[in-house]
């Protein structure tokens, strides 16, 4: 692929290099929360943290029972899904598909890369880990992989906040990419809070998924700030 059609990927998008440092220094920050994380899970060092949090959210007498009235144990059930691969995977293909009949094909390609490459970094680290799930309280839904990081919390910050991204440059109006970076925000903080509170992550676990997922995102954003660089370089 020549230079020009890498640099089409950012077409349409705006420049916003004022936001350029601060993505830098929050990229470098969540890395670093990852890392610390990820080095306080191998040893083990997080333990109590993590099992006075999960038991917060529980009753004492019984374990199994979770904080609050059972309409919020089903609300909660469903706001979980939201970091789902169905719900993500549907959110993103209406986005790009958008994209695509809206003749915006390199922001397209580009959303894409960005969270299928997000997706593969979280499941590779995941693996990599290998934490064992909490064994602390009962767990309220059915989980197959590792704890660390949590894919939930990952791949919600990873879709909502590169998403957010992607309209926060292709929109002139500040309130408008106000709007769409708390609700990207707020998605992601329910989504980790969920998996706490139904017992199936540590709250380390959420932690470090949006810390990953926050790190992708604002690498996103950097990855656009380059390209549209060398774009203005070439005319």
């Amino acid at each position: 692929m020549s230079k020009s059609s890498v640099t089409d990927l950012v077409s349409g998008m705006r420049d916003m290099r004022w936001a350029t440092r601060p993505a830098f220094v929050i990229a470098i920050i969540s890395i670093a929360v990852f890392a610390f994380l990820s080095y306080q899970v191998g040893g083990d060092g997080l333990a109590g943290f993590d099992s006075q949090i999960l038991l917060f959210f529980r009753d004492p007498q019984n374990l199994a029972d979770p904080m609050g009235p059972e309409w919020l144990e089903k609300a909660i059930l469903e706001m979980t899904t939201l970091g789902g691969y169905p719900v993500l995977i549907t959110l993103v293909t209406a986005v790009v598909g958008f994209l695509i009949v809206s003749g915006q094909y390199g922001p397209a390609i580009f959303t894409v890369g960005a969270i299928v490459s997000g997706t593969m970094a979280s499941s590779m680290l995941k693996h990599v880990i290998d934490r064992p799930r909490p064994q602390v309280v009962d767990h309220l839904v059915h989980t197959y992989t590792a704890s660390f990081p949590s894919g939930h919390a990952t791949m919600s910050a990873v879709v909502y906040l590169t998403l957010a991204v992607l309209i926060v440059r292709l929109s002139d109006r500040f309130l408008v990419r106000l709007y769409v970076l708390c609700a990207a925000i707020f998605l992601t903080f329910i989504v980790g809070m969920s998996r706490i509170y139904l017992g199936v992550h540590w709250p380390s676990d959420v932690l470090g998924g949006w810390a990953l997922g926050v790190a992708w995102a604002s690498l996103s954003w950097l990855a656009v700030s380059g390209l549209r660089e060398v774009r203005s370089h070439e005319r």
